[in-house]
């Protein structure tokens, strides 16, 4: 596994646990950081799902505005450059994962921070935790796919509200907005999202990476959705977990999934 400077891996059962590791720094985005991640993303190695979190207090305090940019031209330029160039294709790559991803929050979940947790499938966050869109406070714009994620979790008035007033929204308030899955207490914050990738884990991978796909992709109209579920139950209804599946239906039985 890669020496990494900015996260750590590692590997609990069919679970991969990719920790945000810059504490000193509420685990502030770097460039590094981003690159990283997309990095550990993209070799997850058989993994049937991902566990994110955050070393410390903090999920992710935001981009680290101290070394974001590239050191050329205009800030301007230069944030657009780290968009383009890290950030953007961190998004995608969350965006495009074969196999689910979990969130656990711990602390605050700021900026592209809160674009990252809110990428993952389950969102489980401690009762500390809360989730910001931060940048009018700065005099930004959102970023990281905020302006496309918000309003489909939240709906466009309380996604108006978050981005526009910058304002703190708590773990509970976030659950009853529909925002993330669930709160837990601080304690059994772990222990939960643990739980909850494993249990994905053990499912239908194919299946699985195909719904969050068509998920993804389900706002370009219900006529694409329907064509999309069909292409993906075509592939989904030829392997062997969907053979398994339907076995143990018939036998009343556990289905014991392989993932493929």
């Amino acid at each position: 596994m890669p020496d990494y400077q900015t996260i750590l891996v590692e590997r609990r059962g069919d679970v991969l646990v990719i920790t945000l590791n810059r504490p000193d720094r509420l685990n502030a985005a770097s460039l590094e950081l981003a690159d990283e991640l997309y990095a550990a993303l993209d070799r997850i190695d058989g993994a049937r799902a991902v566990l994110i979190t955050g070393a410390g207090r903090a999920f992710c305090s935001g981009a680290d505005l101290a070394a974001r940019g590239e050191r050329t031209g205009s800030a301007g330029q230069a944030s657009h450059a780290a968009l383009t160039r890290h950030y953007n294709p961190l998004m995608v790559r969350l965006s495009e994962l074969p196999v689910p991803i979990v969130a656990a929050v711990n602390g605050p979940a700021a900026g592209i921070g809160c674009s990252i947790a809110l990428a993952a499938d389950l969102v489980i966050a401690g009762a500390s935790a809360y989730f910001l869109q931060a940048f009018v406070n700065i005099g930004l714009v959102p970023d990281g796919g905020a302006s496309w994620t918000l309003p489909r979790l939240v709906g466009w008035s309380r996604a108006t509200e978050m981005m526009l007033l910058g304002e703190r929204v708590g773990a509970e308030k976030a659950v009853d907005w529909g925002l993330i899955t669930r709160a837990v207490p601080d304690d059994q914050l772990m222990a939960e999202a643990l739980a909850m990738a494993t249990r994905l884990a053990a499912g239908p991978t194919v299946a699985l990476g195909l719904m969050r796909r068509n998920i993804m992709l389900s706002s370009y109209g219900y006529c694409e959705a329907l064509n999309r579920e069909a292409e993906a139950q075509r592939i989904a209804a030829d392997t062997g977990d969907a053979m398994e599946g339907g076995m143990a239906f018939l036998q009343k039985r556990k289905a014991e999934f392989r993932g493929a």
